[in-house]
């Protein structure tokens, strides 16, 4: 039944102030509201703890203000009916600070008015109970995982009396919990273990608190079964007192299932020959000899020819004989101290030790397989290929000797059946270091150890700026500045291409807006290669970063597509340029003259500019040849009305020589070297301003002795 309030009278010698004092200072929460049920007053431990001062929540029903997304709402609707009716009020309900966190409280509200004397209202005083709460919580979960856990727990006393035990517990034992409660763990026991085993693992508990093993334990059945076995022992804050608490978890099957894969581990259950396992422990132990007694040791992978047809022919058990046949033919065909060990399905691997002539035993061991196999009715004949490394001319450990004459297995397959191929080592070791590079351009990319540098290209008749070319260099944390002609052939053709084209395409068109915003409209070259090119998310990807810089002028960029690099398929090529011309990008062919397809590229790609190689222009004031080239260049793309641009160039009289060809633009170290991002935006307004006063010849004088190349 509700608590109803009782008519109060302090008594007269008590001083008003003082009883007031009490709503001040006690840590209780006490909050005064009207008849209507909206805040009147609120004591300063309201305040402290909501947020609120009182002036904010006057006037306020106490929905507004504490009531938050995870207040229960059938709580709310109680209080709300209690309010209406004018009744007593006790629940616990989750409220809100100002700042947004949530606490308990235990509200209790009385009705208030004429019968007390005073104006009709409510007074409910509230303990903030978090932590209770917390603590219920905390066990409701710790309940639940000792109900569901999988893992048997059981916790005893000081004395190692049972206290309880989980369902986990009873499945595993077959004991109840009714029949173990009071009863000594021991109930358990196999026998299997000494007293000194369990004397072992009680001082471990005494010293550390904690034991973990493995035991023999006994159910209720009389079935022995294994358990891995955690015992924790539990201090109370109460001096000396303590508990156990012990989870363990049946792992008798793993166990024998560790027995079966142990009597496996090292013999091939088809053929009885030592498996991978033993033959790599019988390599290591061959490498070592071979190194005390200066010898060789072969190492050959051998593969049957069309197995598989023999199993879809005349089934599965007869290609298992096959496969026992010639397991036995084989450990017959080698010497006592050299191994056959089957590695799966049709595939062997044969160990040969010593130096004698290896080419007669590898032809022996091709003619063994290739005799008459039994096989149903009739006979079959079968051949295989072999692949084969030498230790200590292949010095890889056990593992690396079986994979390089695994590879060396299928370059016999692709000369034929009945081959033998040898592994090459120098060859091995290339393709290690270009994967140890990638992987170390991988991390640089990674890491953003890549830059763009720019330079410049200019038109040759007024020097007028047109743009800038982007050209990539890696700041490596050891080497300093990489030039690309180190790293780029390694990326060339390899998974790493795509991705560093994008980051190139990516940061120019970044460095294009960032100089938009600094009040310079700058165009720039973007090298594009072939894969990049031709990845089917290339003009997708493209088209959404422009998207995602506005202000970029996409005419403001040039592709270069470098005409030496072999373009599979021109037409989608073409397809593919076209629609980046359809974006408003210019598209230059690059390097031209250096490659075959020239013409071709001329009749078949949309093209605006065409690049002369820097490789003809560099010596075409010495060379006759170069010269003719470049001239020739000059004519065809006239011809075809494209404007072009030599690179290279070193000299003032490169540039006059290239102005009376025809040629349109120029770029090289002659007008300036290539330069960092930031050093771009002074060199542009140096150039503006040195052009329009016509010293343009003045600024290529310096550069004569510069150096090379571009």
């Amino acid at each position: 039944m509700p608590r109803s309030p009782k008519t109060i009278t302090p008594p007269s010698d008590i001083d008003p102030n003082r009883l007031a004092m009490i709503a001040a200072v006690t840590p209780n929460f006490l909050v005064m509201l009207d008849d209507a049920g909206r805040i009147e007053w609120v004591n300063p431990s309201f305040e402290e703890h909501s947020g609120y001062r009182l002036d904010e929540v006057r006037g306020r029903l106490p929905k507004e203000v504490l009531y938050g997304p995870d207040t229960d709402p059938e709580t709310i609707k109680r209080i709300h009916q209690k309010l209406h009716k004018a009744e007593v009020i006790e629940e616990d309900i989750l409220h809100y600070t100002k700042a947004g966190e949530p606490y308990w409280v235990h509200t209790y509200c009385v009705p208030i008015g004429t019968e007390q004397g005073v104006a009709p209202g409510f007074i409910a005083i509230q303990n903030n109970i978090s932590d209770r709460k917390h603590s219920e919580r905390g066990l409701r979960i710790a309940a639940s995982v000792f109900d569901r856990s999988h893992e048997a727990i059981l916790i005893t006393d000081q004395s190692n009396r049972i206290l309880d035990v989980n369902p986990a517990f009873t499945r595993i034992t077959g004991y109840s919990r009714q029949e173990v409660l009071g009863l000594n763990p021991a109930i358990l026991s196999s026998g299997r273990h000494s007293g000194e085993y369990y004397r072992s693992m009680w001082r471990t508990i005494e010293k550390t608190d904690h034991w973990r093993g493995e035991i023999w334990n006994r159910r209720k059945s009389g079935e022995e079964f294994v358990e891995l076995l955690s015992i924790s022992r539990v201090h109370l804050e109460e001096p000396g007192q303590f508990y156990h608490v012990a989870a363990f978890s049946d792992i008798t099957a793993l166990k024998n299932h560790a027995r079966e894969l142990d009597r496996a581990a090292n013999y091939d259950d088809l053929t009885g020959l030592p498996n991978r396992q033993l033959l790599e422990e019988r390599l290591r132990t061959a490498r070592n000899h071979a190194d005390r007694q200066h010898r060789s040791v072969s190492v050959c992978y051998l593969d049957l020819d069309g197995f598989k047809a023999i199993n879809d022919r005349w089934g599965h058990l007869a290609g298992d004989q096959t496969l026992r046949t010639l397991s036995e033919r084989l450990t017959r065909a080698l010497r006592s101290g050299d191994t056959v060990a089957r590695i799966g399905g049709d595939e062997f691997v044969l160990l040969l030790q010593g130096d004698d002539n290896h080419d007669a035993v590898y032809q022996r061991i091709l003619a063994t397989v290739g005799d008459p196999v039994p096989v149903g009715d009739g006979t079959v004949t079968l051949t295989a290929s072999l692949g084969i490394t030498r230790y200590p001319e292949d010095s890889a450990d056990a593992e690396g000797l079986i994979r390089h004459a695994d590879q060396a297995m299928y370059s016999a397959k692709e000369k034929g059946r009945n081959q033998y191929h040898f592994f090459d080592p120098g060859l091995d070791e290339h393709r290690r270091k270009r994967r140890n590079q990638l992987m170390e351009i991988t991390r640089a990319l990674e890491n953003e150890e890549f830059e763009l540098y720019f330079q410049p290209q200019v038109r040759a008749n007024d020097s007028e700026l047109l743009g800038f070319e982007a050209l990539i260099r890696w700041n490596h944390p050891e080497k300093g500045l990489v030039s690309p002609g180190e790293f780029l052939p390694i990326v060339e053709n390899s998974h790493l291409e795509v991705p560093l084209g994008q980051w190139v395409l990516k940061e120019a068109i970044f460095q294009m807006n960032a100089w938009q915003e600094a009040g310079e409209d700058l165009a720039v070259s973007i090298n594009i290669s072939a894969p990049h090119l031709m990845d089917r998310s290339f003009s997708d990807y493209l088209e959404s970063y422009l998207h995602s810089h506005p202000d970029v002028a996409p005419g403001q960029i040039t592709l270069e597509v470098l005409e030496s690099t072999a373009l599979e398929d021109t037409q989608r090529a073409s397809n593919v340029l076209a629609r980046c011309q359809s974006l408003g990008l210019q598209v230059a062919l690059d390097d031209f003259g250096t490659g075959f397809s020239s013409l071709t590229y001329l009749r078949t790609l949309p093209v605006d500019i065409i690049k002369i190689d820097q490789s003809f222009v560099r010596n075409m004031l010495e060379d006759a040849s170069d010269h003719a080239i470049v001239e020739s260049v000059i004519f065809l793309a006239q011809r075809f009305s494209h404007p072009v641009l030599a690179e290279g160039v070193e000299t003032m009289e490169h540039a006059r020589v290239l102005r009376q060809m025809g040629c349109n633009f120029v770029q090289g170290y002659g007008i300036a070297r290539p330069m960092p991002a930031t050093e771009v935006l002074g060199w542009a307004q140096n150039w503006h301003t040195r052009a329009r006063s016509g010293k343009t010849e003045d600024m290529l004088k310096p550069a004569i002795a510069s150096g090379k190349g571009t």
